[in-house]
């Protein structure tokens, strides 16, 4: 993968200002370390920074067509690149390099805006086409590659700029830096950022399957960032599900679509390893890239030194039976206090989930070995039920299905009220409900979350977070209310999980940062297809057997042992944050900046400051967390605390950085 950046004169005139993208491609540097390349022309300027994986020797960017006509920068790799050159050049068309890359002006030519129903893979592209002045700003079905803009007032006229990551768009020096309390309530709504929202004002993000098209001097700023949908995640009309009558028919075409996208995902022009958990997801993509490779590849896997956290032995049971070379990496309190301004930083938005430290490490230590791809596991819980909500749902989704009758809101609050949470009126809860097309099992556990929207934020943030539902951002499918219940649960999880956490602050900023890309057999577009059409009973059989079907394919590749282990919620420890210390207060005298920094972005004064937060109710927070104890309200209160450290720790690196003793390392415009 690589990092694009840009600017673009909406009036199609004007030349960029001088050295604008060239900072901006800097503040992306670890996207791209292996070269840059750059095109100016009156109107717009386009960089990357490239990551060489494919067509190593002349896979320089920006790439063109025969004629120079039409122009790309590219992030991404497509994994059927071979087949389409092939087909590509059976018409005509004449390639100079070796590189997919130049895959996109050469589709353009064929097929125009059109030619995202053509390209597969992961993606972010930026194309400009000098003959009619357009310009297209695409992202992949999925959303694994990020692409993020924003239009900004320079010398008379609009410029929208692009980047892969927010940096680039601040280092441009053009775009004021402001918090986005809507973001915000994403962070704390969903554990995610899934877009269009960003937490940063007039930052938008380009939602998975969605483009940006338009031509210089003939658009408004309202045209040119109005999002167009050429792809989104569909499922059959409820009754309509492919029922598997043939289970071993079922079965073997979710086993060939499966290893084919694991076969293409191993395919570079550098060596290629694998995280590996212990899991069913990871182990059965290793053991297939092990059939294609012809040998055992490489793992990585995270060791949490919590006991109860940790699948160190689970991995390496599966990295022994599979014959290949494990490298644990570890991940504690020490790793996480140290590691979490790293974190923030790299994820550009607070990240709720302590488990991203350990992914962090997880990629440094794939960089510092000398590779550059990993493959891993993500994608099949979203679209398989492999998530506890799923089960949850199953056992007490009856309570929703007396109509008239709130019992399931009333169950939930009687709950709440027990462990001593605070609570949505009704009127939230119905809303959400209509939003949502029923009663969901994601929103029971994420709901966890939520609630600490009531406990700690206050003043005008709290009225500007309770004043708006992030659902209404999410532009939801019409369709929802088609589907089977079940997939609708999936279907957020899909649209808000997997783009806005799994691969974001688990997946590519993560990765990134440590010049690493990663790439996802389950979120091949022909294995989300398979998933999508079949019965849910194919995803979970009962009320315990998840994934279903992955899991018979699994006993095909696997000790039976290893393909129906139980999933672990993989996370760090949430209590580093406990205030620990006499008086409040467990900062050392001769503490080191890596470990004071909590109890200053903590404190009642850097609260105040930043002005989001009750600084009394996170002070009590942190007295609840340093006492013994478990369940569910210990673990909301630990959830709710690490968001706000996260928030805290943001805007002390992005917006005021006068929280703690911590330096920025983030360009200020």
């Amino acid at each position: 993968m690589c990092g694009i950046a840009g600017m673009f004169d909406l009036s199609g005139q004007r030349p960029a200002p001088a050295g604008v993208v060239h900072a901006m491609a800097r503040a992306i540097y670890h996207r791209g370390p292996d070269e840059d390349g750059y095109l100016e022309r009156p109107g717009l300027h386009i960089a990357n920074r490239r990551l060489s994986i494919v067509g190593l020797a002349d896979g320089h960017q920006p790439i063109a067509n025969e004629d120079q006509s039409v122009w790309t920068v590219f992030n991404g790799e497509f994994f059927d690149y071979k087949e389409k050159r092939a087909a590509l050049e059976s018409k005509g068309h004449v390639f100079r390099t070796h590189t997919d890359t130049e895959l996109i002006p050469h589709t353009w030519e064929d097929h125009g805006a059109d030619l995202l129903q053509h390209l597969k893979g992961q993606f972010a592209i930026c194309v400009w086409d000098s003959r009619t002045n357009e310009v297209l700003l695409a992202r992949d079905r999925s959303g694994i590659c990020p692409l993020f803009y924003t239009v900004v007032k320079h010398d008379g006229s609009d410029w929208l700029l692009f980047a892969s990551e927010m940096k680039g768009l601040f280092a441009s020096g053009l775009v004021e830096r402001k918090a986005d309390l809507q973001g915000l309530n994403h962070v704390f709504t969903f554990m995610a950022m899934p877009g269009p929202t960003t937490v940063f004002q007039g930052i938008q993000c380009l939602v998975p399957g969605r483009y940006l098209h338009f031509k210089l001097g003939q658009t408004t700023v309202e045209h040119a960032t109005a999002q167009k949908t050429y792809w989104q995640i569909t499922y059959p009309d409820r009754g309509h599900e492919d029922y598997g009558a043939d289970e071993k028919k079922l079965v073997d075409g979710f086993e060939e679509v499966l290893f084919k996208a694991v076969q293409r995902r191993v395919w570079a022009d550098v060596p290629v390893v694998s995280y590996l958990s212990g899991g069913v997801d990871s182990s059965l993509v290793v053991a297939m890239a092990n059939k294609v490779m012809g040998r055992p590849i490489p793992t990585f896997t995270i060791s949490v030194t919590d006991k109860k956290l940790n699948e160190k032995s689970e991995a390496l049971q599966v990295a022994k039976h599979l014959g290949c070379e494990p490298v644990v990496v570890d991940c504690g309190h020490d790793e996480l206090r140290t590691g979490y301004p790293e974190l923030i930083a790299a994820a550009e938005f607070p990240v709720i989930d302590t488990s991203c430290v350990g992914l962090l490490h997880l990629a440094r230590s794939v960089h510092q070995q000398g590779y550059k791809v990993a493959l891993t596991g993500e994608g099949a819980d979203e679209w398989l039920a492999g998530y506890s909500w799923f089960k949850i749902r199953k056992l007490v989704g009856w309570m929703d299905k007396i109509p008239g009758v709130p019992l399931g809101f009333a169950v939930r609050q009687l709950f709440q009220m027990v462990n001593g949470q605070p609570r949505f009126p009704y009127s939230s809860y119905r809303n959400t409900m209509r939003h949502m097309g029923g009663s969901n099992g994601w929103l029971d556990v994420y709901g966890l979350v939520s609630t600490n929207k009531l406990r700690f934020f206050t003043g005008a943030a709290r009225d500007a977070i309770l004043a708006r539902s992030p659902l209404d951002d999410l532009g939801i499918s019409p369709d929802l209310n088609r589907w089977h219940p079940f997939n609708r649960q999936m279907y957020f999880g899909g649209r808000v999980m997997l783009p806005g956490h799994l691969l974001a602050s688990k997946g590519d900023r993560i990765a990134m940062h440590s010049s690493v890309e990663t790439r996802y057999a389950f979120l091949d577009e022909d294995v989300i297809a398979y998933m999508a059409k079949i019965h849910p009973r194919w995803k979970l059989r009962g009320v315990m057997n998840d994934k279903y079907i992955e899991r018979k394919v699994a006993e095909r590749w696997l000790p039976k042992e290893i393909a129906w282990r139980r999933k672990k919620m993989f996370r760090a420890p949430m209590d580093s944050w406990a205030d620990k210390g006499p008086g409040g207060n467990n900062q050392q005298p001769n503490a080191r900046p890596s470990e004071s920094w909590i109890d200053q972005v903590l404190s009642p004064e850097s609260v105040r400051k930043a002005g989001y937060f009750d600084p009394n109710a996170v002070a009590s927070a942190r007295q609840k967390l340093a006492k013994p104890g478990g369940g569910f309200a210990r673990t909301s209160v630990e959830m709710g605390l690490t968001g706000v450290l996260a928030t805290q720790l943001w805007h002390h690196l992005y917006l005021s950085g006068d929280l703690c003793s911590l330096e920025s390392k983030i360009a200020r415009s």
